[in-house]
């Protein structure tokens, strides 16, 4: 009875070795670091790493992540040169019609 239970145990053990997705080590994740602080090429490897079906599970996530804040802190900014010209428009526009300035 013995031997069945550790044959259940081994079987087990297997199965989840089988299953263990790979996750980045501390070296591989200081040249993702790397690779993401290049301009241009960040972009391009994000969107390889977010979407290729051979990425480890942790750097997909990561990466779709990261494009995410990406696209956040895009809007903000595009938002606030929206704000940012409203106000400047509206500054000039009320100077040129009162005709003052200096």
């Amino acid at each position: 009875m013995e031997q069945q239970g550790n044959a259940d145990q081994m079987a087990g053990q297997q199965n989840v070795t089988a299953t263990t997705p790979h996750i980045p080590s501390t070296k591989e994740w200081v040249v993702i670091l790397l690779i993401s602080a290049i301009p241009v090429v960040n972009i391009i490897m994000l969107f390889l790493w977010a979407f290729s079906d051979d990425t480890p599970q942790a750097k997909a996530n990561w990466a779709k992540a990261t494009l995410i804040w990406i696209a956040i802190i895009i809007g903000l900014y595009i938002l606030m040169a929206i704000v940012f010209a409203g106000v400047l428009g509206s500054l000039l526009g009320g100077a040129a019609s009162s005709g003052g300035g200096f």
